[in-house]
């Protein structure tokens, strides 16, 4: 996937202007918002896009726990077609990301206060970084999505999906692991990966030709 650092100098300010108003990110991380947040939550597209399944028009994506708008804006700043709501429990943390995402012009995003088992209807895929581990954020979701989770996850995750299979009954092989590291030669992702839950990777769909 191939974007310019400068399509995302705008969203740096206003997520830096609000950061000080509103603490979404470490205010120690904040000079590295771009290499760390933004760059990380841009690694579900890359994987999506490797795999053959890069989003279009009517696709919609829930993004669980979004803070401030991470992974979602990001996404919906390069997926324009997409529809992207973002819901997070936390009134003050959705209010950035309302701002951001209004300051942006971004109209494929809804920011939304509500805990993600209460949100109405069914999304194509889910999105999420790091809110809890993945046995527990599993059953969150469940029956929310049609395709499968994308989760951005670092550290001993072969221990967390072995614990996801056996507490909620997940199939091994419906688990896929992509090191970010892969795309990014950076120190900072070398341990990061994006999380598939689901099967829709093991049936892509078929040519049109």
């Amino acid at each position: 996937m191939t974007f310019d650092k400068a399509d995302f100098l705008e969203a740096v300010r206003l997520w830096t202007e609000w950061n000080a108003k509103i603490n979404v990110v470490s205010r120690k991380d904040i000079d590295n918002l771009f290499e760390h947040h933004i760059m990380h939550s841009l690694a579900i597209a890359e994987y999506l896009e490797r795999t053959g399944r890069f989003p279009g028009k009517g696709v919609t994506v829930l993004d669980v726990g979004t803070g401030g708008g991470f992974p979602g804006i990001p996404l919906a700043m390069v997926m324009p077609d997409v529809k992207f709501t973002l819901c997070d429990s936390i009134g003050k943390k959705v209010k950035v990301a309302q701002a951001v995402s209004e300051g942006l012009g971004l109209g494929n995003v809804e920011c939304v206060n509500a805990r993600a088992e209460a949100l109405p209807g069914t999304f194509d895929w889910v999105v999420s970084r790091a809110v809890t581990t993945l046995d527990n954020f599993y059953p969150w979701v469940k029956g929310k999505f049609r395709r499968g989770i994308l989760y951005l996850k670092g550290g001993d995750i072969e221990s967390e999906i072995s614990d996801l299979c056996r507490k909620c009954r997940v199939a091994r092989g419906d688990v896929r692991a992509w090191p970010v590291a892969d795309w990014i030669e950076d120190e900072y992702f070398e341990e990061k990966f994006v999380i598939e839950i689901g099967k829709d990777y093991l049936c892509p769909p078929k040519s049109n030709n």
